[in-house]
């Protein structure tokens, strides 16, 4: 296979960064040829606070997954994700003059280009414009006004904005660290593509990825993205309670979470106890599973309420006929699944990202640490469609155009210069600001 046939997926995490290398088999699903991992040292909540120790971590990651797939790793997509991400719902309408023609993506490019006016606190720009619905005409619930007749077109939005120097700060961090980016994508957009079926989707389903620095949250109600949110708490937050709580240094604190954890504490009797090695010579300490099951579940059940605030926020909390979806390092959590359940009275299961692996890869790779660096990979081909379709799209344009210019060419005077029109220009992009930016410092 070609290298423009693979997509590298990059996650720079909270705790980790990962590089996750796909190609597509000859059935549509995706192989992964290999994964780099590291720890990620230099992000905070999901934005970057120190630019030189988060290069050197996605450098030992692209480097471990160069090793382990055998590619030369250029270009890459990578997640943003952050407590600076926000996400509001818009309302725009045009009104159209030539009611007797059809509405065509002319006028649908101009709904988007008012909804890329409104205005936004300083420092912010729009990441992302997601159409609900369309209303033409007061006629709602349509998903594709192409074709159709109507005065007045309009479209409820669900617009996602982030600030444009966390941004700027990651596309430094991947520049430097030798890579080329093809696209910044939501994270939890990326991880629910990863794990999320199109008939959840469709029924009504929330994604919760729960991370090391925040815990992202998607909503989705009859195949359309209905609300998004942050919230700035994750699984190192329980860390530094277990450190705090035990009295131990954190990284005991970690692996006692991560071995012995449990989010209901209702689930481990009193006698079961572990030891922890004392420090340079000191007796060992025993702590008890029930104690260190009780600081998990106190912080996990808050940042379970903060969830479940968002779902009834959104307005579609009795619509969500699929429930919720964890999935992310805090997933990992035993009994979790039970505790979420019991915060918000919702049907829940853990998300593991082999919705569209081959049956090849193994285990581990379906871990759901790795849904949003998967979920990338998964973005990635479909831009690539996308791009494809476009291809196609313009050149069938071109070719029409010819014809219909070779058949009018008997009509046009010999002297006449032939009419030249100009190529459609893409619109500007978040990602193409960010270049910008990033480009002008230089």
């Amino acid at each position: 296979m070609a290298n423009s046939q693979i997509i590298v997926g990059l996650d720079v995490g909270t705790t980790k960064i990962a590089a996750i290398v796909g190609r597509k088999n000859e059935f549509g699903k995706i192989e992964i040829l290999g994964i780099g991992k590291t720890e990620s040292v230099g992000v905070m909540r999901g934005m970057v606070s120190n630019i030189d120790k988060t290069v050197n971590s996605i450098r030992k990651a692209v480097e471990e997954a160069e090793i382990k797939s055998s590619v030369e790793i250029k270009v890459v997509n990578v997640g943003i994700a952050g407590q600076h991400i926000k996400s509001l719902q818009h309302n725009q309408n045009i009104m159209r003059d030539k009611i007797q023609e059809e509405i065509s993506q002319k006028d649908i490019d101009r709904l988007f280009d008012n909804v890329r006016k409104i205005a936004l606190p300083p420092g912010e720009e729009i990441i992302q414009i997601l159409p609900q619905e369309y209303i033409v005409d007061k006629e709602y619930g349509i998903k594709d006004p192409i074709g159709m007749f109507g005065s007045c077109l309009a479209a409820n939005f669900h617009i996602i904005t982030g600030q444009v120097a966390a941004a700027s700060n990651l596309y430094r961090c991947v520049e430097r660290a030798g890579l080329r980016l093809s696209d910044i994508v939501l994270e939890p957009l990326a991880s629910a593509d990863a794990v999320l079926s199109d008939e959840e989707k469709e029924a009504g389903v929330v994604l919760v990825d729960i991370g090391g620095g925040t815990t992202d949250i998607a909503i989705f109600h009859e195949g359309i993205i209905r609300h998004t949110a942050v919230i700035p708490f994750g699984g190192n937050v329980i860390t530094d309670d277990i450190k705090a709580g035990c009295s131990i240094i954190k990284n005991q604190a970690e692996v006692l979470k991560v071995k012995f954890g449990s989010a209901l504490a209702s689930e481990n009797k009193d006698e079961e106890i572990v030891s922890i090695p004392g420090l340079r010579g000191r007796d060992p300490k025993e702590i008890s599973l029930r104690n260190l099951a009780n600081i998990i579940q106190a912080r996990m059940q808050e940042i379970l309420e903060f969830v479940h605030y968002e779902i009834k926020s959104s307005g579609f909390e009795k619509k969500l006929i699929a429930g919720i979806v964890l999935t992310g390092g805090g997933a990992q959590l035993k009994h979790i699944a039970q505790l979420t359940e019991y915060v918000t009275g919702m049907e829940t299961r853990i998300g593991y990202p082999n919705e569209h692996l081959s049956s090849t890869v193994p285990d581990e790779i379906s871990s759901p640490i790795y849904s949003t660096g998967i979920g990338l990979v998964i973005k990635g081909f479909e831009s690539l469609k996308e791009k494809e379709e476009l291809y196609l799209s313009e050149s069938e344009t071109a070719k029409q155009f010819e014809t219909e210019g070779e058949a009018e060419h008997s009509d046009v005077s010999a002297h006449e210069p032939p009419q030249h029109v100009e190529p459609k220009q893409p619109k500007e992009s978040f990602f193409d600001k960010i270049k910008k930016i990033f480009e002008g410092i230089q």
